[in-house]
């Protein structure tokens, strides 16, 4: 099972994530991937980041930067191929930064 897959599956057990995956590759520089899911709670958004750096530590996969307060409305774990952010709904409205990339495509969480 590939890491991206692992993540979005762990992060699909939310309740309501609106899991979202832009495929960055060729579009971007920077990244392969966007995860773009929400959480409902502070608490719920640390969770998911905690999950996703463990995802990453099991895989001896690079975390080159993580949010490691917690009083955010949007958090970056950012692995360099992949990069995930969970927002609290309010941020991801405001920010909707899938607006900003809706030239990418967009991949199907079950065929990750």
């Amino acid at each position: 099972m590939s890491v991206l897959k692992e993540i979005c599956d762990e992060i699909s057990k939310e309740e309501d994530p609106n899991l979202v995956i832009l495929k960055m590759k060729g579009l971007s520089y920077l990244t392969d991937y966007f995860i773009i899911a929400t959480a409902n709670s502070n608490v719920n958004m640390r969770s998911i980041r905690d999950r996703v750096l463990a995802i990453f530590k099991l895989h001896n996969h690079r975390i080159i930067f993580y949010d490691k307060s917690d009083d955010h409305d949007w958090m970056i774990v950012d692995a360099g191929d992949i990069v995930v952010h969970i927002f609290t709904k309010s941020a991801r409205e405001f920010y909707d930064i899938e607006s900003l990339w809706s030239d990418t495509e967009k991949l199907d969480v079950k065929e990750v």
